[in-house]
């Protein structure tokens, strides 16, 4: 079965798609088959792996918009096992043309179950900073959302709206979606940062993962030289926390699913 991992915030600026690139990139390094989609209009998924959005024949908004079948937007990047489905500007139309539809809040739901041979074992959306028709679409998808924050006050003020549309999504489309935090752009020199990682552990406990991701310029790099991290600087302490990260997760998967079974 493929893990589905819708990653989200509405606040913009807190590593949405380096989370995405680097925990793909880190679930490959673990032996797994990933696939990214980009659902951003800005496209930075499909920039920071070398590929120009304007030059993708299918893109994320042809399976949104024109029914096109999943897989048909996929393209092979650099790093072996990881694969992308990418965006383009038009997707943003989405937010007009999509709610005058029936049932629009599971189109990429249904657009993946219809697939037969999706042979990944992870799939990561990155999503808009916004919690309109695409970012429902994703978390109706999911199994679960990852919501990057930094440790700062508007940032983390921004949880209480995703916390509102998790409780929307799960009476309305996916009963199962499950939520987990995870500290992004962390100085822990900086005393409100630590302030604010202690609140954010003491307000939602174990739905806060125990990784967290400090600053590193070596992070923008990566994206700038349309590599993962790990492929572009194996050794810097991003690459090592997104590899703790990517272990974290697989452990959760690995416990959801026991209990699951158990039941």
């Amino acid at each position: 079965m493929t893990k589905i991992i819708a990653i989200s915030n509405e606040k913009g600026g807190v590593a949405k798609t380096t989370t995405t690139i680097s925990l793909g990139a880190a679930l490959v390094g673990l032996g797994h088959r990933v696939l990214l989609v980009d659902l951003d209009a800005q496209a930075n998924l499909t920039l920071a792996l070398g590929f120009e959005p304007s030059e993708s024949e299918s893109t994320s908004s042809n399976i949104m918009l024109d029914n096109a079948p999943f897989l048909s937007a996929r393209r092979k990047t650099d790093v072996e096992n990881l694969d992308l489905i990418p965006s383009s500007s038009r997707i943003e139309t989405s937010e007009q043309f999509l709610p005058v539809r029936t049932n629009y809040t599971t189109i990429l739901k249904r657009a993946i179950a219809s697939e037969t041979n999706l042979s990944y074992d992870y799939m990561l959306f990155d999503c808009p900073p916004a919690l309109g028709a695409i970012t429902q679409n994703a978390l109706a998808a999911a199994d679960l959302l990852l919501i990057p924050t930094q440790a700062e006050y508007f940032s983390a003020y921004a949880l209480r709206n995703m916390m509102t549309l998790v409780r929307r999504i799960r009476e309305e489309d996916n009963p199962g979606l499950a939520y987990r935090i995870l500290v992004t752009m962390l100085d822990n020199r900086n005393r409100t940062h630590r302030n604010i990682h202690d609140q954010l552990r003491s307000t939602f406990g174990e739905g806060v993962f125990n990784a967290v991701i400090e600053i590193d310029t070596k992070l923008r790099e990566s994206s700038i030289a349309g590599l993962p991290i790990s492929h572009y600087k194996p050794g810097a302490r991003g690459a090592t926390q997104y590899q703790v990260l990517a272990q974290e997760l697989v452990e959760y998967v690995k416990e959801t699913e026991n209990k699951q079974a158990a039941r």
